[in-house]
């Protein structure tokens, strides 16, 4: 028997602090927007749509941060069943192997357990929404050029997350009475991604039935 979305999605287990919206500021405004719709029941192809008039950057920036949190819940939640002892290597089944790189600390594409990758990936993005010159949330500050470009890397990073969830925890989704809300996450973010060609088609391979 499924147990209740609070029971399941413990906020104290959230992977890394919610990145919040500030109240007043026009992002937050198309925040609620967006999940008003989502609530209302509409079809999901509709609600990632852009609303007339509003800025394609700035709608981007709210699901960014949005699925950030919402994936960064759901591995949060399910962490205690992946461990460098069950998951050595980051990966999607045997076919598909993910190596992390940030021009930084790693500056090659580098094998890491799964946990080890969830956490660079983790802190990566949340280094990238909190960086005003990136995420700007100043009035009359314009986004970079470059904005759409680190979006598209965040996006198919946090698909990757889907990706490691579906193929080696599923089972564990399933027990803890999850699968509908991971579900309606996943297709969220599926349809949000393929409205704007956020990430690459050969990226979305692993879980390409998922959708239907």
């Amino acid at each position: 028997m499924a147990l209740c979305l609070k029971q399941v999605f413990n906020k104290d287990k959230t992977f890394r602090p919610r990145k919040k919206f500030e109240p007043g500021t026009q992002r937050f405004e198309l925040y609620k927007k967006a999940q008003a719709s989502l609530k209302s029941g509409l079809d999901l192809k509709a609600v990632v749509q852009l609303p007339p008039g509003e800025s394609i950057n700035d709608w981007i920036a709210v699901h960014v941060v949005d699925f950030f949190n919402r994936i960064n819940l759901i591995y949060g939640t399910m962490s205690e069943y992946c461990t460098e002892k069950s998951c050595p290597i980051m990966s999607g089944g045997l076919k598909y192997e993910y190596r992390w790189q940030d021009d930084s600390k790693y500056k090659k594409p580098t094998k890491l357990s799964a946990p080890q990758y969830m956490c660079m990936l983790m802190d990566w993005i949340e280094m990238l929404i909190n960086n005003e010159d990136v995420f700007p949330t100043r009035i009359g500050v314009p986004f970079p050029k470059q904005f759409q470009q680190v979006c598209t890397k965040i996006l198919t990073r946090l698909f990757r997350v889907f990706v490691h969830v579906y193929i080696h925890h599923f089972d564990s989704i399933i027990n803890m009475g999850a699968e509908a809300h991971v579900n309606t996450c996943y297709k969220h973010f599926y349809y949000f991604i393929r409205e704007f060609s956020l990430v690459d088609h050969r990226e979305l391979e692993p879980l390409v039935r998922m959708p239907q």
